[in-house]
């Protein structure tokens, strides 16, 4: 059995990075990021970086790192109006953005994954979402033209995995993470549990280690709240 464990994020991702690379990162806002890698990326310095995300995280948290330390250049992204650091650089034209709705950027990457270099959808159409795309009519409807994506690196994190790399992700935080494991030439998971081959129920694996070339333990993790809402207490009188 080949060993994908590694010792820390910087281990499993020696020998990948590179200048100029397109890499697909799962997570939805704070929830589910893979934040031992994406340190271990901007501690590396590589630049001019493009990422596949659903957004950018928070000012200095998730992606947002990165575009503190200039390390991105380009953006494919859904949601990206939590971070400050995006809206002045995209603003300033300091970083390129293509936006990209949500089921699509997802259908993307599971696209990519499946080796389908492009695809059909009513979304966008009509809009800027579909400036410059194909348009192609069917049954009278008309769709745009999507392209897969093929990240030279995807980064991820599991909630458990077994020693071969079968993963599975803790509720919602499966959101990107999954399809954008799919759609890299090397996928890298960290999780927070790794246990023995053999002891995950096969029904209940999300993603077949297939997919998994690297991993890394990255617990404990602090559980960090993108918005933090309070109220007075009522009073008890």
């Amino acid at each position: 059995m080949m060993n994908k464990l590694y010792p820390s994020a910087e281990a499993a991702l020696q020998g990948v990075l590179h200048d100029g690379m397109l890499i697909a990162s799962g997570g939805f806002g704070l929830c589910g990021i893979p934040e031992r890698l994406l340190k271990a990326i901007q501690t590396s310095g590589v630049k001019d970086l493009t990422f596949a995300s659903n957004n950018a995280g928070i000012d200095n948290e998730g992606i947002g790192m990165l575009l503190r330390t200039r390390q991105v250049k380009k953006m494919i992204s859904s949601y990206v109006g939590e971070n400050k650091e995006f809206e002045r650089q995209y603003l300033a034209g300091e970083l390129e953005v293509e936006f990209c709705p949500q089921g699509t950027l997802a259908e993307r990457m599971r696209a990519g994954g499946a080796g389908i270099p492009g695809f059909y959808t009513r979304t966008g159409f009509g809009t800027l979402v579909a400036e410059g795309k194909e348009i192609k009519s069917f049954d009278g409807e008309d769709y745009v033209l999507e392209r897969g994506i093929f990240a030279d690196l995807a980064i991820a994190k599991a909630w458990k995995a077994d020693e071969t790399g079968n993963l599975v992700f803790r509720k919602t935080a499966r959101n990107f993470n999954l399809p954008a494991l799919t759609c890299g030439k090397i996928a890298v998971v960290e999780v927070e549990e790794i246990v023995p081959a053999g002891s995950l129920d096969p029904d209940q694996i999300h993603l077949p280690g297939v997919y998994v070339q690297r991993m890394v333990m990255g617990a404990p993790y602090d559980k960090k709240i993108e918005f933090v809402t309070t109220r007075e207490r009522e009073s008890t009188r």
